[in-house]
């Protein structure tokens, strides 16, 4: 009777490999959270994630072993081949960032090179390569030796608990940028592609701890757009460097410390109009032998770009999350994706392609991130047969209805009005009082079938007076239900998330706080890397063509901190009930550059989805 891959593995490859010189020093097993599966409306992990056998070239004592093969091990009855085309493809031996890809039955085995793209016949197990061996192969490939100063970085132990800590994808970036700076004849520059909430401030400290303990680090500069990233920073680097990490802030250049974390504000580097002169004052140039650039999928390139032409000899790291490539279903004008291609297009021509990516599907397949069950809504307007974001609105149909000036109340004439409106101006030029109403109604009636109204979500609006209508409907929604149910009302409910409201502040709230500041309307002040575990739901309340924002925090609003598995729901516009656009409603121009587009404040005429959408937000496993 043959032996499953369990027993193949512990009976007939891992003394064959001993045999070859390969200890458990050597083996390191790289094992996943478990993947989260929502079924029946509920969040369940798997018990066991995936298990990934990787072999490691050992230095010298203390010295950290190197990652550089990953070994598929197969039922003895299989061929050595069966597990080789999964191991050697994008999904396991790039992401592990390994060259060499083995398979074996525990009698053959078979060989992928990424180094020369070459598959080897099957070989007796007899004859695998032995440390020596793959060190060899892997310093030839490379162009570099480990014994090289600029190598030094990779053999560094991790600080700390820093290796029993860190995520295999987490190793596999920083060996990916260590490789880069280690290779000869290379740009000192590295771009990170990894999925929000998938620890880049942890990676980040640690690739320092582990460029300082080498002794080619000199003074480290980490950046970022925003105070509440900046301050995230600081407590994950201050836990690896203590004292010799500082925040940057007006007045304190913190030139004592190694470690500096700064905004692009405090650096007098945000917009082009700023004024420099801190960045000049306090630092020369090439004061940084090491940058890294947090979130550099914001940063358009603009003048900012000055701290980097500041220190042209340190070596620049990109981190961001936003995928290299968006696919959009179809072509579109909109400026906010001309913008993100301008944006990703700058990323890849100053860092160059990725030296390494973990994907958000990949972190979801992993258990790492929860997962996401996305529903779609739509609304019809009137008795059209296609929903809003097909037809729009046209002047024709606003006619008969009440148009008031959003500031003032004064009645418009209809023929001021502009032509016709396409939907995703709907909200910023064009206010639908009931159809905010019934957007509110319809989401707080999905969070009390889904296990009550007391659940961490985020819901992204048109605009800052969109957001402050949403919370508004919602928090009277929930007053309504505490004096139903004679609960007591927990306070601040739904919230203004927005920089012209002051957000920033209200943040710690709404990641911290368990008995107060439960639902965020915001535009886009939160689509970075703000780490806040609790979110249950996010909601698309803005017909936009441009995915990026949503992918970000696809991540950062279920990164998974504990032990038990979670869900997140994504949604996306809902349908509203009957009464949208209905004769005689309201409608109101917006004040502002646009004033000739007016802001409409509609009863529309709806007609349902032919697909209602059930809400499966919230839970824990079962």
């Amino acid at each position: 009777m043959s032996l499953n891959e369990a027993d193949t593995r512990a009976k007939l490859i891992d003394p064959a490999l001993k045999e070859r010189g390969w200890t458990e020093a050597h083996l390191r097993r790289e094992e996943s959270a478990g993947r989260i599966a929502i079924i029946e409306g509920k969040p369940v992990q798997s018990r066991q994630g995936r298990t990934d056998y990787t072999l490691r070239l050992p230095g010298a004592k203390d010295e950290q072993p190197v990652a550089v093969a990953i070994v598929e091990a197969k039922a003895e009855a299989k061929l050595p081949a069966h597990g080789l085309e999964q191991s050697k493809g994008y999904s396991r031996s790039k992401v592990l960032h390994v060259p060499f890809v083995f398979s074996t039955n525990g009698h053959l085995f078979v060989e992928f090179d990424h180094f020369t793209g070459k598959e080897t016949e099957p070989r007796p197990l007899s004859g695998f390569p032995t440390p020596g061996e793959l060190w060899q192969r892997y310093e030839a490939g490379m162009g570099f030796q480990l014994t090289d100063p600029a190598a030094r970085p990779l053999l560094t132990p991790y600080h700390g608990s820093g290796e029993s800590q860190r995520r295999y994808y987490q190793d596999a970036a920083i060996r990916a940028v260590f490789e880069r700076m280690a290779k000869p004849n290379e740009s000192n520059r590295a771009l990170l592609s990894l999925a929000t909430g998938s620890g880049k401030t942890f990676l980040a400290a640690h690739l320092l701890r582990r460029l300082a303990d080498a002794g080619v680090l000199r003074k480290a500069l980490f950046i970022c757009d925003r105070k509440e990233l900046r301050e995230q920073g600081a407590g994950t680097i201050r836990s690896v460097f203590g004292s010799n990490a500082a925040e940057v802030k007006s007045g304190r250049p913190e030139k004592n410390a190694r470690i500096l974390i700064a905004t692009y504000q405090t650096l007098g580097v945000d917009h082009d109009d700023d004024d420099s002169s801190f960045l000049t004052t306090h630092y020369p140039k090439n004061y940084f032998s090491h940058i890294i650039i947090d979130e550099c999928h914001r940063s358009a390139w603009g003048k900012w770009s000055e701290v980097l032409d500041r220190n042209p000899d340190a070596f620049q790291i990109g981190l961001t999350a936003t995928p290299r490539e968006i696919k959009l279903a179809k072509k579109t004008k909109d400026v906010d994706d001309e913008q993100e291609k301008k944006i990703a297009a700058d990323n890849i021509k100053h860092f160059g392609e990725p030296v390494y990516e973990y994907s958000l599907s990949q972190a979801m397949e992993d258990g790492y991130l929860a997962a996401c069950d996305i529903r779609k809504r739509d609304i019809f307007l009137e008795h059209m047969p296609d929903p809003e974001e097909q037809t729009g609105l046209r002047r024709s149909q606003l006619r008969g209805k009440v148009l008031t000036d959003a500031r003032t109340g004064g009645v418009i004439n209809d023929a001021d009005l502009p032509r016709d409106y396409r939907a995703q101006s709907f909200e910023k030029f064009l206010l639908l009082p009931e159809r905010v109403q019934e957007l509110a109604e319809d989401f707080f009636r999905g969070l009390l079938a889904s296990g009550g109204p007391l659940q961490k979500s985020v819901i992204f609006c048109t605009s800052d007076a969109h957001a402050g209508a949403i919370a508004r409907a919602l928090n009277n929604c929930y007053a309504d239900w505490c004096k139903t149910t004679g609960q007591a009302r927990r306070e601040p409910y739904a919230f203004k998330c927005t920089s012209a409201s002051g957000g920033n502040d209200q943040l710690p709230d709404f990641k911290g706080a368990g008995t107060h500041h439960f639902i965020a309307t915001t535009v886009d002040l939160i689509t970075t890397g703000v780490d806040v575990p609790a979110i249950r739901n996010v909601v698309l309340r803005a017909i936009s063509v441009r995915p990026s924002p949503s992918i970000r925090w696809w991540g950062g609003g279920h990164g998974l901190t504990g032990p038990r598995a979670s869900s997140c729901s994504m949604s996306g516009i809902t349908p509203m009930p009957p009464g949208f656009l209905d004769k005689g409603s309201s409608l109101r121009r917006l004040p502002g550059k646009r004033a000739r587009a007016a802001a409409v404040v509609a009863q529309p005429m709806w007609k349902r989805a032919a697909s209602r959408w059930r809400f499966a937000m919230g839970g824990t496993p079962s």
